[in-house]
């Protein structure tokens, strides 16, 4: 692959090459900051959460983020920008949309709305020093974004006046109408008497009457741009006049090669003509242009971020290209094929150094495209992982920083929850991503879930791996560089049956057969009528044998089945993830099959007891004199505790027939898979689900990313170090 196409891929300019000069500057993250920190004391910890909208103090040593669930802002303190330390939380009598620090206050968008019908809100003013509420001046209507003037002189409100999208399926016009609130400021507290609304009726084609806007944002010359999300629209107004100095359509794009089928699959093939952009955030560059982010709302939704001169002309379109690059590093959230794709929603624009940068931020992708826009075409120099749908971003060029604001809260769920996260520029190779795939006849090769890893038995630098059944209609083997830095993923193979993808498996472990097929471990949910199976596939993909797991081995069967299969002579073991019903507690099973005889055996795997949750194995290889497999616990960020690599002696293995007393094996834990989880300075994830051997004795690891359903979409692959047992 050549120098400037991986760059394209990883989104990097960074080539593994020893010793090679780092072209420029990168971020990586270094810290990630859980909102639930800031919960006051005696509050159920498991209260949700959110970080919406973010903004830092002007000397950057504190941030300030809405939480609209809990009804107020969270501050947070980044005097050492790598140890994010909780401030507190203050609460505010209704509903906090925006917030945007000038001099030593914030101001807050609070939404006070009664009903649809009777909206109203009004603009708080919370001191920095002490953090408490010391203004607030009423607001005809209920606030979106709020923005501050670069000289502080004004402040600008959108007034949305959201519809009701349960009202006639969401349809506008619905009034009352929104409208643009601009106040002047003084010492960054707004004279409430200087308080003007700008009409916004009359400018858009599509309802008219109805202006909702979205997300406004000031330039160095006191011009607002505005984005009436529902209406497609875009307005430029003049902040000391008031004057709506210039309007236009946000207009359509034709989109192609993209996915519009939520149905199981990665497929690229699709096209939306004629699709209106939506804008949400919108961010100046400078005094003449801005962008965009087309997350869309109404009917809408270009899944791209655009930069518009400010006369309404385009100077450039992102097409699909951003979604795209989130496509090849595993971002790509499926479940949204047939809606608006990966969502750009929020946006920053800044410059650091000499260079202005972009930064996109992908609300259902959960990433954050790093742009450098100068005279031609906005250049993509990387991608950064994030939180769980990230919404607002602030920089802090004066100490390199860039932070995000990530609102969902999954601890219902037993998921993540929501976090601020930092990165830092500095001159330093990016950490993330760590694998990525290459196009396949000129289009980006889409995979996420990789649940299973195996080694080639030939080639050191080749792994394969297979995604799990959130891909049902899509069985796949995937085709590994690991020589790379990042890993790429060269190929992708379907398993099939009589020439159609395979149905009801779910996919989660990989040995090579050693005669270029594959055996593969397919867990088994009776609820989902999937069978616990093993398959033996060719080296086209093709099934060649299913092996339905035995009577005496299904007896007490739960859902939590074949987690790895790993491939010894002639012999094949696969790891059970949990005990069974007729298992006793704590421990598992590791099962033998032998293909030629059609032997089953089977020993006992004593698991860890885990302090909340569950543990249970979700990996096996086999390498030399052992059986190295990844026991793991269901937990996720702080909450994480066992996530091990251990290894059982095949000297030690005598598996006893099934049906009858299983022995006992012996365990040694010899590696903790936390310090590599922890690494990329986010949260602990919960899935490390692959690891394999290589022919040179390297150990490799990789992550489930849940296909980015719930989830980061961040993938990590790694190399692993075979340490010396702990215990």
């Amino acid at each position: 692959m050549s120098r400037h196409l991986l760059a394209a891929l990883c989104a990097t300019t960074i080539l593994s090459t020893a010793g090679e000069a780092l072209a420029e500057p990168m971020f990586n993250r270094i810290a990630s900051f859980p909102v639930a920190q800031n919960l006051p004391e005696g509050t159920d910890p498991m209260t949700e959460t959110s970080a919406e909208i973010i903004t830092a103090s002007q000397d950057g040593q504190t941030l300030v983020y809405s939480n609209s669930p809990a009804g107020g802002i969270g501050f947070v303190d980044i005097s050492d920008a790598e140890a994010p330390a909780a401030l507190g939380f203050l609460s505010l009598e209704g509903e906090p949309t925006s917030v945007s620090a000038i001099a030593g206050n914030v101001l807050v968008g609070v939404n006070t709305s009664e009903s649809f019908t009777d909206p109203s809100g009004r603009l708080a003013v919370v001191s920095l020093a002490d953090r408490t509420e010391s203004a607030s001046c009423p607001l005809p209507g209920q606030p979106d974004s709020v923005a501050v003037s670069p000289d502080g002189a004004f402040a600008a409100v959108a007034i949305e006046n959201e519809r009701d999208e349960d009202l006639n399926d969401g349809a506008i016009p619905q009034l009352p109408a929104g409208s643009l609130v601009i106040v002047s400021l003084a010492d960054g507290t707004p004279d409430c008497a200087t308080m003007k609304t700008v009409d916004l009726t009359g400018l858009s084609e599509i309802a008219p009457t109805d202006p909702e806007p979205e997300f406004v944002d000031f330039n160095t010359a006191n011009e607002i741009v505005v984005s009436l999300q529902e209406n497609n629209h875009l307005a430029i107004v003049d902040a000391a006049s008031g004057e709506v100095t210039n309007h236009f359509s946000a207009g359509a794009v034709d989109l192609a090669g993209i996915d519009t089928q939520d149905d199981g699959a990665l497929a690229f093939t699709d096209d939306q003509p004629a699709r209106k952009r939506e804008p949400d955030a919108v961010k100046w560059l400078d005094e003449t242009r801005f962008a965009s982010a087309n997350e869309g709302d109404y009917e809408g939704g270009s899944r791209s971020f655009t930069v518009w001169n400010k006369d309404g002309s385009i100077a450039y379109e992102a097409g699909n290209s951003f979604e795209h690059a989130l496509v090849r590093a595993g971002h790509y959230p499926d479940k949204r094929s047939d809606a608006k794709g990966v969502e750009p929603e929020g946006m920053e624009t800044a410059t650091f150094g000499e260079e202005d940068l972009v930064f996109v931020l992908s609300e259902r992708g959960s990433a954050v495209g790093v742009y450098r826009v100068g005279e031609g075409d906005p250049e993509l120099l990387q991608l950064l992982p994030s939180g769980i749908a990230p919404e607002g971003a602030v920089a802090i060029p004066g100490r390199n920083l860039l932070v995000t604001s990530n609102e969902a809260d999954l601890a219902e769920d037993g998921g993540a929850r929501s976090h601020v996260m930092i990165y830092e520029r500095a001159d330093q190779a990016p950490a993330y991503p760590q694998i990525v795939s290459e196009d396949q006849d000129g289009m980006p090769l889409g995979w996420g879930a990789l649940s299973g890893l195996a080694a080639d038995p030939g080639n050191a630098n080749t792994l394969y791996a297979v995604s799990d059944s959130f891909y049902e209609t899509q069985p796949r083997i995937f085709t590994i560089d690991a020589s790379r830095t990042p890993a790429v993923i060269t190929g992708a193979m379907t398993v099939t049956k009589d020439g159609v993808p395979a149905e009801k498996l779910d996919l989660e472990g990989i040995a090579a057969d050693g005669q270029g097929g594959f055996w593969l471990a397919s867990e088994g949910d009776a609820e989902d009528e999937i069978p616990h199976q093993l398959l033996h596939v060719n080296p086209d993909g093709s099934l060649a044998e299913a092996v339905a797991f035995p009577d005496e081995l299904l007896e007490g069967a739960t859902r939590f089945g074949a987690e790895g299969i790993a491939m010894d002579g002639d012999t094949l073991w696969i790891a059970i993830q949990r005990p069974w019903e007729n298992d006793p507690d704590g421990k598992t099973k590791i099962v033998s099959y032998k293909p030629e005889s059609k032997e089953w055996a089977a020993v006992y795997y004593t698991l860890e007891t885990p302090e909340t949750g569950w543990v249970g194995l979700s990996e096996i290889t086999v390498h030399g004199d052992d059986l190295y497999l990844i026991e793991r616990d269901n937990q996720i960020g702080a909450n994480a505790r066992i996530k091990q690599l251990t290894r059982v002696s095949k000297a030690d293995l005598a598996p006893a027939a099934l049906g009858g007393d299983l022995p006992t094996v012996t365990k040694q834990i010899v590696h903790d898979f936390l310090p590599d989880l922890k690494a990329g300075n986010g949260f602990v994830v919960d899935k490390i689900e692959g690891f394999t051997i290589a022919a040179d004795g390297t150990g490799y690891a990789v992550t489930d990313n849940d296909g980015v359903d719930d989830s980061s979409g961040e993938t990590m692959f790694f190399k692993v170090a075979l340490d010396q047992p702990t215990q």
